[in-house]
């Protein structure tokens, strides 16, 4: 059940400020709330809540406002909701009616929100944003068909591209590692049915099992030869507790549970890729699962010399011209970032109504495809042509190198969300939440370029109001660079 509530969205004069506290109007906290359609996304959310019974659910301010607090300074659940319940700008940002000094909700209705905004919801949010900071947009050019145009002179704005990976909290994944976590998840699921259907414990040598394991993991010097002994060790031990999982699923009073079924299958695939590596004597093997517990991560090869192989979700990101970057694709498998490019145009022209005038991106997407469905459409690509290199002339360096220093500014956005808006580090355990935390990263980054935009536009209004600024040229004026 949800309780929709038009008129929510109040300014600070509505705020129940206490006695004696006299909050500032220019607060970024206050400005960030002014860049939300609070009202709008209030209006889609309920559509969310179908049921009309039951307890109300939170508001969407209250949940989305939280999350972004969240992600702006990487708090934990019990430590947001303290910083929320002793800070007047937080309680605002999230919609409540007035100061108060008590937790807003518990801790754990977090895991809620990050399920209910899901990465499409808050997709469709970070348009809504954009769309009301954003003028006026001119009338779509070449009418409503897509396929007009597409002549280069109806073609505006920029398009920046670029693929990077986000990092999954988990610890670095040794085979070994995997078969002792895999032997001692089913020996807890063992331990489990026998306790709860009074059956005695097989025989399943866990002291033995968990020695061989520390043999390897305390040995300074670890050879080829002694991790091939403990890796053949531990197959054996998964090996013997399988067939007793096998057994008990042929009673017919033993049910196990949805999660001990899910962890079975995925120890199963864990067991079936560990043996196929060690008898071929090979050390990768396709959709390698590479965590127990978070089975939809795979191992990601970026090439980085930092780190060659990363663990997590690979992304794609495109900002434009206004500055607002967009989640263009996402997944936990290895892909060709190169087929993600017509997408983004296309979406891009959807916003717009007119092709970009050029596209920003590395040499992975400069492929003959794309380049012919770029010259199609009257759009420029960066990046030298195909084939044997020529000379350029001084015009066309100078183009490449505004174009490579334009396109830095997707690099600056993954390195921003990364180091401030929790990209670097995800720390969700679910593949649905994963997906939620990568989207509310993009999504505060917006929100914080948009809350200094406005900041940067009264400090240039400030400016003009000083009497020296009549003694400057007219030509030289200002403006907030994306």
């Amino acid at each position: 059940m949800y309780k929709f509530n038009r008129n929510r969205q109040f300014s600070l004069s509505d705020f129940n400020q206490p006695i004696g506290l006299k909050m500032n109007p220019k607060n970024r906290w206050i400005k960030k709330a002014e860049t939300i359609p609070w009202n709008e996304i209030e209006e889609q959310y309920a559509s969310l809540f179908p049921s009309e019974t039951g307890m109300p659910a939170k508001p969407l301010q209250t949940a989305l406002g939280s999350l972004l607090i969240q992600k702006q300074y990487g708090y934990s659940d019990r430590e947001l909701v303290e910083q929320i319940r002793e800070n007047p700008y937080y309680q605002y940002f999230i919609g409540l009616p007035g100061y108060q000094d008590k937790i807003p909700f518990v801790p754990s209705l977090l895991v809620e929100f990050r399920k209910r905004l899901t990465d499409e919801i808050l997709a469709e949010i970070n348009e809504m944003i954009a769309e009301y900071n954003s003028p006026q947009n001119p009338p779509p050019c070449g009418g409503d068909d897509p396929d007009s145009g597409d002549s280069e002179t109806d073609n505006r704005g920029t398009l920046i591209l670029d693929a990077t990976c986000a990092p999954q909290q988990i610890s670095y994944p040794q085979d070994v590692n995997l078969l002792n976590e895999a032997r001692e998840n089913l020996e807890a699921i063992l331990d489990e049915i026998c306790y709860e259907y009074n059956y005695y414990k097989p025989r399943m040598y866990r002291q033995k099992a968990r020695q061989d394991y520390l043999n390897l993991a305390k040995c300074k010097k670890r050879t080829g030869k002694k991790i091939r002994h403990a890796v053949k060790k531990q197959l054996q031990y998964v090996k013997r507790d399988l067939p007793y999982i096998d057994l008990y699923m042929e009673q017919d009073d033993i049910e196990f549970t949805e999660k001990q079924l899910k962890r079975i299958r995925v120890i199963r695939k864990v067991y079936e890729q560990q043996k196929y590596m060690y008898d071929n004597k090979v050390h990768s093997v396709k959709n390698r699962i590479v965590s127990i517990s978070q089975p939809y991560i795979r191992p990601i090869v970026r090439g980085k010399a930092k780190s060659p192989v990363e663990f997590g979700a690979k992304l794609d990101m495109s900002i434009d011209e206004s500055g607002i970057a967009r989640l263009e694709h996402l997944c936990f498998d290895a892909y060709n970032e190169c087929g993600v490019l017509t997408g983004a145009i296309d979406r891009y022209r959807e916003r717009t109504g007119h092709y970009p005038e050029r596209i920003l991106v590395d040499q992975i997407y400069r492929n003959r495809a794309n380049r012919a469905y770029c010259k199609k459409h009257g759009i420029r690509i960066s990046g030298p042509a195909l084939g044997r290199p020529r000379a350029l002339s001084a015009e066309e360096k100078k183009q490449a190198y505004a174009d490579n220093t334009d396109r830095i500014e997707v690099e600056r956005g993954f390195s921003l969300a990364k180091r401030c808006y929790g990209l670097g580090l995800i720390k969700t355990k679910l593949d649905t939440t994963t997906r939620s935390s990568i989207a509310l990263s993009i999504l505060a980054m917006n929100v914080n370029y948009l809350a200094a935009a406005y900041f940067c536009a009264y400090l240039i209004s400030a400016f003009s109001r000083y009497k020296w600024q009549k003694n400057l040229p007219k030509e030289l004026t200002f403006s907030v660079c994306a």
